[in-house]
């Protein structure tokens, strides 16, 4: 079956599949790695995410943050123990039950990129290695929007990928979008690229896009 014919319940049925199958590193990261390898991709890609986010948040005026495919819940606990209050969301049902059991500060839910709401906007919302495991186009877009309505004036949406100009298809489960289309999707909803950030982590070349909501 090639990757565009791959349907929603496709993709949602091989996540939680790998998610019950797999530790909790392996599951939402890299399977062809080994522990210790997993261990320093995601410490990587942490000091990066806590780097962009910056040290804003107080006891007093904490950070709202919002993790979109939270997986088991590794950044969604490290943003907790920074202070911030998070909410976080996955597809997945055996991930969220696990992150759930793990506890930490999160508030975590089952839900997909485009049914999320929220009463408050969140000064950060984070997607981390999510967007580009969603095959289909109109669904991959109805997600990014609804991310980005979830964003306050002044606030950040970070979401990762290649910066590229070609769509481009890795396997099965992989779609690689321009950096083009991100902005062709998110400017006209009041955000501006304002970095990338390449993860650096062997011959990976995906990395951090920030979008600043400027109105």
């Amino acid at each position: 079956m090639a990757d565009d014919m791959r349907t929603y319940d496709d993709t949602r049925t091989y996540w939680d599949t790998r998610h019950a199958d797999h530790d909790d590193l392996a599951s939402g990261a890299h399977i062809g790695l080994d522990r210790p390898g997993n261990e320093i991709f995601y410490a990587r890609r942490l000091g990066t995410l806590l780097s962009l986010i910056g040290d804003l948040s107080s006891p007093a005026a904490p950070l709202f943050v919002l993790d979109a495919g939270c997986g088991k819940g590794y950044f969604a606990r490290a943003l907790a123990r920074c202070g911030h209050r998070v909410d976080a969301f996955d597809t997945s049902p055996t991930a969220v039950q696990h992150a759930r059991a793990e506890g930490g500060g999160p508030r975590y839910a089952v839900a997909a990129l485009d049914e999320w709401r929220s009463p408050w906007p969140y000064d950060i919302v984070v997607c981390v290695d999510v967007l580009f495991h969603v095959l289909d186009d109109h669904e991959w877009a109805a997600g990014l929007r609804n991310l980005a309505s979830l964003v306050r004036v002044a606030g950040r949406l970070i979401v990762t990928d290649e910066d590229t100009a070609d769509r481009t298809p890795r396997g099965d489960y992989i779609v690689h979008r321009p950096t083009a289309a991100y902005r062709a999707e998110l400017e006209p909803l009041g955000l501006r690229h304002v970095l990338f950030s390449p993860y650096g982590f062997r011959e990976d070349r995906v990395g951090f896009h920030v979008f600043t909501r400027t109105s």
